[in-house]
């Protein structure tokens, strides 16, 4: 399915069908100020016999009126440009504190932080240096370039092994027979420029039997740097000789002055160089493209032409070399330094003592990660190698993106939807997927951080800081952030704008949560808890207009109800208006969207939310007010009979949504005009009766959040029913993992339109499956009469995960964003490393 389910709410990638490939390439198989002066024009000028107090008097007037003018005219005209939507937070940006300024900031500055290209390096500035690798693979006797993430290359693996967020990660990709290992190392000594330098060792295997058939016995690579301030690159010199002259490529930038690259190799290289002048940077491996296929027409060669656009702000350097083969390429930066020292650094960060750093870094990732999640003991060797893949990608995969959101400003349900721009901002976030959600995702990004802040606190400050700062004025957050013209290479245009009326699950509750429970458990060091707590006390204005919002735009009709806005009332293809703002997509509601809809998730999300503000309220020690009394309202969602009144169900035994809502709705194939006198067949939906206000009857994860949320209490009878439907093998049990949707529902499995299949309706989820788990943990050590019941069915329930994504891993070489609940195969999009690490936790038995 390859995320088709998720075609709207995650924004579908361009289809390979719109690469404009050059065939030459697939057929041919690769080879070994002035200032003016005034003086003169100086006049004499007359001096006119006037009183000075009536001058004064009528400069002072004049002054009046013209500071009149301004508070009254200009401004009130500036605002009407600038409308509520698209008006920042009026508080000072999370980002601007100390603690993320200075040798911190500069500690990030550079980094892997591309996550949609195989291997890409750049800085977190907006116009910044970037550099990236490409190489000619093989699939079924064509070649192609790769470079750009996509499941269509079908790589055997790919992914960060090793990866620690700040200056070290190791990564293979194995693509049809030829291995790539590439890893990065970043370095500040005396002398280097702002940011240090970094290398990149690409070491290229292939096996035995492919090498002549289908490579020839060689291997092509493309590494480039591009700089997206328009400096001018220069090439290191003539024929590019790298035998006598290790300089590739040289320049100035104003953050980190001159700079050199550099390139050291032990073998038998060939180097070719290309070099353009472009203001578009996400269409790069086309460039390369066409420069190849035109030297094939004309010399038959499948080399770059050695030459160069005038002025270039691009250069593609072809390494040509017999496998195997190790090629260590160096950026050193501060070169126009008196002291800059560029032998001896450059010498620090090749052969052999680059080896030897790589060595120590992976043996310290490799402690660090026994350290924090201390698995030795509590799973297999097998399970710990993919932890290991799962936390290295998850951190490997952090980006940073820079651009301008588009705001949605008319009903998102018309066929057309107009749009105006965000202010220009940035974003350092992980990522769901690299292939196919290489952007953050606000509803994903707390799930992420549940296991980052683990691994790295200010990483973690870092990026939840950077969401926060993107808040408008009315305490919205964009949910999903698609930034400058490299994300938006990758979604489809009508996916883009993003709707003002919706929300998305505010998950990063989840992880503050954590976090302030770490500061009571005394989980952090001194000059931690110091920068938590000031990261806290900046970011209460933000965090408390985010859950107004969420309290007031969000809010049902009964007090204490909530429900998901921008679902479509007057829908006709659909079998079940999709909620995508709750995160569930096609997950069943109420058959009939209304404003008397009750959302049981949205209600748990918002006592999350209240709950977590009073406990940040308590830490700060905030003078509470009878209007923003989080404690009440944490008191008013957990109040355990309200919640029975509005969402349980006696003959079920379990919670629902409410709504206006009917089971018979069925899809039907009807004639429907297209056009004058031309009818097609469409699958339409057909209300077989008419809704009414009631429970809705589909259980599944939604039914299970006051579970998730432990505001059952241990003793009631209620908690033996849920985990009778969780143990439950014709419900949601399953050997893999539970389902997403019982197999009882008359939803389950069902297609949601002709081209949407089920996404939420069976197949199993990790984000959800590590919430269940994580209450079954707590049930189990709660006393009760349950609590063996729940320890049993846990301790099952975490085996089969473990061992059925373990399993598929090394089935198939990644980690997956949903697995099937028939036979526990990976489904989706592969290289899903985002939730789906959270495995990791599940191994650690770390639990929010």
């Amino acid at each position: 399915m390859t995320g088709s389910g998720r075609t709207s709410a995650r924004s579908r990638i361009r289809s390979s069908a719109d690469n404009n490939d050059d065939d030459s390439l697939r057929t041919v198989k690769p080879n070994l100020k002035l200032r003016k002066n005034r003086s003169k024009d100086r006049t004499s000028v007359p001096i006119f016999n006037v009183n000075f107090k009536v001058m004064l008097s009528i400069s002072f007037i004049a002054c009046f009126v013209i500071l009149f003018l301004i508070l009254h005219l200009v401004k009130p005209a500036t605002d009407a440009q600038l409308p509520r939507v698209v008006t920042p937070f009026p508080a000072p940006k999370i980002m601007d504190l100390p603690q993320f300024q200075g040798e911190h900031k500069e500690s990030l500055y550079w980094g892997t932080y591309r996550p949609h290209v195989y291997f890409g390096i750049r800085a977190r500035t907006p116009q910044s240096l970037i550099a990236g690798l490409m190489w000619i693979g093989v699939k079924e006797g064509k070649y192609d370039i790769r470079h750009v993430c996509k499941n269509e290359d079908d790589l055997s693996t790919y992914g960060w092994i090793n990866h620690n967020g700040r200056d070290f990660g190791h990564q293979l990709l194995v693509d049809h027979g030829l291995t790539l290992a590439t890893s990065f190392l970043k370095s500040k000594e005396d002398g280097s420029g702002y940011g240090g330098d970094w290398a990149v060792r690409v070491d290229v295997q292939a096996e035995k039997s492919n090498r002549e058939e289908l490579f020839g016995g060689g291997a092509q690579l493309f590494f480039y740097l591009a700089d997206e301030g328009g400096n001018v690159l220069s090439v290191g010199g003539d024929g590019l000789n790298i035998n006598e002259n290790s300089l590739l490529a040289s320049g100035s930038r104003m953050d980190i002055g001159g700079w050199q690259l550099h390139l050291k190799s032990m073998d038998d290289l060939e180097v070719h160089y290309s070099g353009f002048k472009t203001p578009h940077f996400h269409n790069l491996s086309d460039l390369v493209k066409e420069n190849l296929a035109a030297q094939i027409r004309k010399y038959a060669l499948l080399q770059l032409s050695d030459s160069s656009d005038d002025s270039p702000n691009v250069l593609v350097y072809q390494i040509i070399g017999r496998i195997p083969f190790k090629v260590d390429i160096v950026l050193i930066s501060g070169t126009d330094s008196k002291s800059s020292r560029i032998e001896e650094r450059i010498s620090s960060l090749t052969d052999a003592s680059l080896t030897n750093q790589l060595k120590e870094k992976e043996r310290e990732f490799d402690d660090k990660f026994e350290k924090i999640f201390n698995l030795t003991g509590k799973v297999d060797s097998d399970s710990i190698s993919v932890g290991k893949t799962a936390i290295g990608n998850l951190i490997g995969g952090i980006g940073y993106f820079y651009g301008q959101s588009k705001i949605a400003v008319t009903d998102q349900l018309k066929d057309h939807v107009d749009y105006i721009s965000y202010w220009p901002a940035e974003l350092y976030t992980a990522v769901p997927s690299r292939p196919f959600f290489p952007r953050g995702f606000l509803w994903d990004e707390g799930f992420h951080q549940l296991l980052i802040w683990r691994w790295d606190i200010h990483i973690s400050l870092d990026i939840i800081g950077h969401w926060l700062d993107l808040m408008n004025v009315d305490g919205w957050i964009p949910r999903e952030q698609i930034l400058g013209a490299e994300a938006l290479s990758r979604v489809p245009e009508e996916f883009v704008p993003q709707h003002p009326t919706n929300g998305n699950p505010p998950t990063l509750f989840l992880v503050l949560s954590d976090v302030v429970d770490g500061l009571k458990r005394n989980k952090f060091t001194a000059t931690e808890k110091s920068e938590i707590s000031l990261f806290l006390e900046r970011a209460f204005d933000r965090l408390e207009a985010w859950f107004h919002w969420f309290n007031t735009t969000q809010s049902g009709i009964q007090m204490s109800s909530y429900y998901w806005h921008g679902r479509d009332s007057s829908t006709t293809h659909e079998l079940n208006p999709k909620t995508l703002s709750s995160g569930l997509d096609d997950y069943p509601r109420s058959s009939h969207p209304s404003g008397e809809e009750r959302h049981l998730d949205l209600r748990c999300w918002m006592f999350l939310a209240a709950h977590c503000m009073h406990s940040i309220e308590e830490l700060l020690q905030k003078q509470m007010t009878p209007s923003k009394d989080y404690g009440a309202t944490t008191k008013l969602l957990s109040d355990f009979e309200l919640l029975n009144q509005m969402h349980f169900d006696d003959a079920y035994g379990t919670y629902f949504d409410f709504g206006n809502h009917t089971e018979k709705v069925q899809l039907k194939r009807k004639e429907i005009m297209a056009g004058h006198n031309y009818v097609t067949h469409q699958l339409v939906r057909d209300v077989l009766e008419s809704p009414q206000l009631r429970l809705v009857p589909q259980i599944g994860y939604v039914s299970l959040f006051p579970f998730m949320w432990r505001i059952i209490p241990p003793g009631s009878w209620i908690l033996e029913k849920q985990l009778e439907l969780i143990s439950n093998r014709s419900i949601l049990w399953t050997d893999y993992g539970l389902r997403s949707l019982a197999k009882t529902s008359s939803l389950y499995m069902k297609r949601n339109t002709e081209h949407d299949p089920p996404y939420w309706r069976g197949p199993i989820w990790i984000n959800m499956n590590y919430m269940i788990l994580s209450a079954l943990h707590h049930y189990s050590i709660a006393n009760g009469p349950y609590q063996d019941r729940a320890r049993a069915i846990y301790d099952e329930l975490r085996s089969n995960l473990i061992r059925n994504i373990v399993h598929n891993s090394h089935r198939t070489g990644f980690l997956w964003e949903q697995y099937d609940q028939s036979n526990g195969k990976g489904k989706g999009t592969r290289q899903f490393t985002g939730w789906t690490s959270l495995v990791v936790l599940i191994m650690a038995e770390a639990y929010s």
